[in-house]
């Protein structure tokens, strides 16, 4: 489905799928802009991937449809089952997409939730930072669906390693682990603005 959002309802410019690992764990974190990101990021990636999802979404036929295909429900007020779960996908050699904004918005990562960063360090897994473009343009609210056909931008990034040194408390090491994954994400997002040209929205 997502493969056909992409390439028939919509024209999708895909860029670097081939940095992303074969094999072995992988965390797809992507800025997050419109109701259509995790479909269009899905369908643009290389490798199939359980992402995700906030659990209002969960419902009718929509919500039969992300259960069927293993998406993931999640709190986001703070959901430690659900990231057990994604540990598990990661633990079998599987990947997962999050969308560590929270919400959609502007999409220039300038905060992330510290999800992203546990995942990572507790499975060792890398983390493609991935820029969505265009699926929602300044003036539409971010529940607008584009009109057929429109271009959109899904550019994969270097996998970004997350480590900690040794002798850091916890805290410390989640938050640096945070910050790390926040600011490849970010300038990876700034970067795939200005080789595709397609804007972030400014509202």
């Amino acid at each position: 489905m997502g493969r056909l959002l992409d390439h028939a309802l919509y024209a999708t410019d895909v860029v670097g799928a081939s940095s992303v690992p074969v094999d072995g764990p992988v965390i797809f974190a992507a800025n997050h802009i419109s109701a259509l990101d995790g479909p269009v990021l899905v369908g643009a990636a290389p490798r199939y991937m359980n992402v995700l999802v906030k659990k209002e979404m969960f419902t009718g036929f929509l919500g039969r449809v992300l259960q069927y295909s293993g998406q993931l429900p999640v709190n986001r007020a703070g959901d430690r089952r659900a990231l057990q779960t994604a540990k598990a996908v990661l633990d079998a050699g599987r990947c997962v997409g999050i969308l560590p904004e929270g919400t959609r918005g502007g999409g220039d990562v300038a905060a992330i939730s510290s999800g992203v960063a546990w995942l990572a360090l507790a499975t060792g897994a890398p983390v493609v930072p991935v820029a969505v473009l265009g699926t929602r343009l300044t003036g539409e609210r971010v529940t607008h669906i584009p009109r057929l056909r429109r271009r959109f931008a899904v550019h994969f990034g270097v996998p970004v390693p997350v480590v900690s040194e040794p002798g850091m408390t916890g805290r410390t090491r989640m938050e640096a682990a945070t910050e790390t994954i926040r600011a490849a994400l970010a300038s990876h997002v700034s970067a795939a603005v200005a080789a595709s040209g397609m804007p972030l929205p400014r509202d």
